[in-house]
């Protein structure tokens, strides 16, 4: 990660996450206050902040894809972060929960264009060895401004409203646009993603290549998975400390924070072993980790067992994502990385919704703790799955 840190674009580009994050992340509180306390909203209404931000993201993240792997990349990531500033302030003047829904969903489906862009910049600037440092780091910058933001947010929304936090995170769209047009990206991906061949085609093309790709197929999958384990994780986790450990606000936000700190842990660790050890079987190893902290919660209902808990699904999620985006990268060619990555994106909106939908349901009608047991043997299968075409697919090539 060091290492990583010596390139100067990627310097560059981690300063403007982290500060664009850190504005997202007060922003996000903002609403998640404004709509709870001014709008007096209801749990469903609350719910629906979460679903208005991601929903966009499942059916712009493909199309996308298609038009950054045309574009400039520089130039669509510096035009996201002014328009996204823009709809930041929006914020400002929203009175009713339908008006922040509407500017939710315009700062997602922008945003679409951002984070494949960003995962084609990040490719360009970093050389392939040091792919999975760069993912960890900005994996940790989000994992430092999510722990820190909240106590910040709480303050600035008590003394100065939750404007100021829309106000500054109009203004790290502006920093983060600042830095990257001082990066060096290069234009476009390649010459084939000039080629004006019809967008529908193009679409298609980047889902055939992904489900007929089996390292791609199989990363995807695991992606989902633990995305949908996780979300199913954050939805119920207030009502298990509730409920089953009889805590308070207070414990909700301690294991919070130790899921943030295992995620940090996990990226710390990944940056050691990860070129010692096949990014299939970190992600192989990383979904079995979640199995086992949702497995501990659903078996043992105690406080001490929880913290160990939520700090090894934190650790075992920076074991998926990182191998995965970084295997998504090296293995995508450069011409289809905008429409991989987007439709990576779109899949992963896709289940984190269902697991924020479904969750609940789930565990109305068997039990939270039943729910959670139900989580890990879905993801210890889906691991055996994953480990079992790999050990095929090696067979198959030593054979060859």
């Amino acid at each position: 990660m060091r290492e990583a840190l010596a390139i100067g674009s990627l310097r560059k580009l981690t300063a403007a996450q982290l500060v664009s994050m850190f504005g997202d992340f007060l922003a996000i509180y903002a609403v998640f206050s404004v709509v709870s306390f001014r709008l007096h909203g209801s749990p469903a209404q609350v719910s629906g902040v979460m679903i208005a931000y991601m929903l966009p993201q499942v059916f712009a993240g493909p199309l996308a894809g298609v038009f950054i792997d045309r574009w400039n990349v520089k130039a669509t990531m510096i035009a996201s972060d002014l328009l996204r500033a823009v709809l930041a302030a929006c914020l400002v003047y929203s009175s009713n929960i339908w008006q922040i829904y509407g500017v939710l969903m315009l700062l997602s489906t922008i945003s679409a264009f951002f984070m494949p862009a960003q995962t084609i910049a990040i490719r360009t600037i970093v050389p392939m060895n040091g792919l999975m440092a760069a993912n960890a780091l900005m994996m940790q910058v989000m994992q430092i401004t999510q722990i820190v933001t909240p106590g910040i947010a709480g303050l600035l929304i008590s003394h100065m409203g939750a404007a100021s936090c829309f106000w500054m995170d109009s203004a790290s769209f502006l920093f983060s646009a600042a830095m990257i047009s001082a990066i060096a990206t290069g234009s476009k991906t390649s010459s084939v993603a000039t080629k004006m061949s019809p967008v529908l085609a193009d679409l298609t093309l980047g889902g055939r290549y992904i489900f007929t790709h089996g390292v791609l197929a199989i990363t995807i999958l695991s992606m989902a998975a633990g995305g949908f384990a996780v979300s199913c994780y954050t939805a119920l986790n207030a009502v298990y400390v509730r409920d089953v450990l009889h805590g308070s606000t207070g414990l909700f936000g301690i294991l919070g924070t130790l899921t943030g700190v295992g995620m940090i842990l996990g990226t710390q660790g990944i940056t050691r072993i990860g070129s010692r050890i096949s990014k299939t079987s970190l992600i192989t190893a990383g979904l079995c980790g979640i199995a086992s902290g949702t497995m501990m919660l659903a078996a043992l209902g105690a406080t001490p067992i929880a913290a160990i808990a939520t700090l090894v699904v934190g650790f075992a999620v920076a074991l998926v994502i990182i191998p995965a985006q970084t295997l998504m990268q090296s293995e995508t060619p450069a011409e289809m990385l905008g429409r991989v990555s987007g439709t990576l994106r779109s899949v992963l909106a896709l289940v984190q919704i269902a697991g924020l939908v479904l969750s609940g349901s789930i565990a109305q009608a068997i039990g939270i703790r039943n729910a959670y047991g139900a989580v890990s043997i879905l993801l210890a299968l889906i691991a055996s799955a994953e480990l079992r075409i790999t050990h095929r697919r090696k067979a198959a090539l030593v054979t060859v």
